[in-house]
């Protein structure tokens, strides 16, 4: 004949846990079949139904229903087995059943933390296909009840809405099934204490060498490697709870442009040191010319100038010093003056050369990183938090 209309009707008692990283979640639930069957039909007048346990369950026929997807499930039997079967006179059935269930989530972490979730139960007839069983909502989406207790500690439950559709296998052909639907978003406060602000406290600790004098080298040097240090361990702790996915999540972009930010300060630092090393270089060159050249200067004024000689022993000491505080005179305005020369040329070759400053002079890389630094961060997160949220 035609096919059995069986109603479906689904109270979820608790949503028991979600889990990221085997990507499924757990569910208890109050499933209960509806359905007629004249056979158990019978004649009373006192009572209005008949309820009998677990044990009449075997004798009779009921709906083969099986959740699609599930990982794990069981009948809860503490203290008896939790099964329930109703008969009332003119052969209406009701089954009813406390279950746990796990079931697989397809989930996708683009977005994580600042995700959410769609995942479903499904239910279906494993050996009756459309033609033998027909499954379907009792109550339409009111089949569907919560307890209003419901809560999770990682996610906020938006939705609970029920709906159906058809599955089709090429061997045995077309069935009923029935979805459980619920919407899951993600609580980020969580993840903003354990990863967000973290990080952002390491790379504004990176930014603290840039105020210490570039010669204290062991000062910089360990503060860069403590920093990026701690973002490895960071990323580590974060990449631990969750699945080995082929695809960036969100929270991998933030860490790994935050790590990038404290790998850079290390990177500006060896810049500085030796960009320092090679002028320091350079004046000790410049340092070893000048005073051979003032050395042989010397000699010269002293063998031309009449300030001494080897064969004038008996010239007169005082005219001979007051000759030498003269030329000493004449030296030193004529070197102040080179060095206001010097001075005054070197004002004009830097303007409008900002390049060859910031090469040539590592207290400009310092100072233009104090300022760079924290305003390309804020941007990032400007942007970063207005695109995922």
């Amino acid at each position: 004949g035609s096919p059995i209309p069986v109603g479906i009707d689904v109270q979820v008692e608790s949503i028991d846990s979600i889990s990221e990283v085997d990507m499924d979640f757990t569910m208890t639930l109050y499933l209960r079949h509806y359905w007629k069957d004249e056979r158990l039909s019978f004649r009373s007048n006192k009572n209005k139904s008949m309820t009998f346990d677990g044990r009449l369950i075997k004798k009779i026929w009921v709906p083969d229903v099986f959740f699609v997807h599930s990982k794990r499930s069981f009948i809860h039997d503490t203290t008896v087995e939790n099964v329930m079967l109703r008969v009332y006179p003119d052969g209406n059935v009701l089954f009813s059943l406390r279950i746990t269930v796990s079931a697989m989530c397809f989930m996708d972490f683009s977005r994580f933390p600042l995700d959410t979730q769609n995942c479903s139960l499904e239910l279906e007839s494993y050996a009756y296909n459309e033609d033998d069983l027909m499954l379907y909502w009792k109550h339409g989406n009111k089949s569907l009840s919560t307890d209003e207790h419901i809560s999770l500690s990682q996610f906020f439950i938006e939705e609970f809405s029920a709906s159906s559709g058809l599955a089709f296998y090429s061997s045995t052909g077309w069935y009923n099934r029935l979805f459980i639907n619920f919407a899951l978003r993600r609580h980020i406060f969580f993840f903003v204490l354990q990863s967000y602000f973290p990080a952002m406290l390491m790379v504004m600790l990176s930014w603290v060498s840039f105020w210490i004098d570039r010669r204290a080298v062991p000062a910089r040097v360990s503060l860069g490697i403590t920093t990026v240090l701690t973002m490895s361990t960071i990323m580590t702790g974060v990449s631990a709870s969750m699945p080995q996915v082929s695809y960036i999540k969100a929270v991998d972009v933030y860490l790994w442009i935050s790590f990038l930010f404290v790998f850079l300060s290390v990177i500006e630092y060896a810049a500085v040191n030796y960009l320092t090393t090679i002028e320091e270089r350079k004046q000790l060159k410049k340092r070893g010319k000048a005073s051979g050249m003032y050395s042989i200067d010397a000699v010269q004024a002293m063998a031309f100038d009449g300030c001494f000689h080897d064969t004038d022993v008996e010239m007169d000491l005082t005219a001979f010093s007051d000759r030498c505080e003269e030329n000493e005179t004449r030296a030193r305005a004529a070197s102040v003056s080179n060095v206001d020369t010097t001075r005054i040329k070197r004002k004009r070759s830097l303007k409008g050369n900002v390049g060859k400053i910031i090469l040539q002079n590592n207290h400009v890389i310092d100072t233009y990183s104090r300022i760079i630094f924290p305003s390309v961060y804020i941007v990032f997160n400007l942007f970063y938090w207005g695109l995922y949220i």
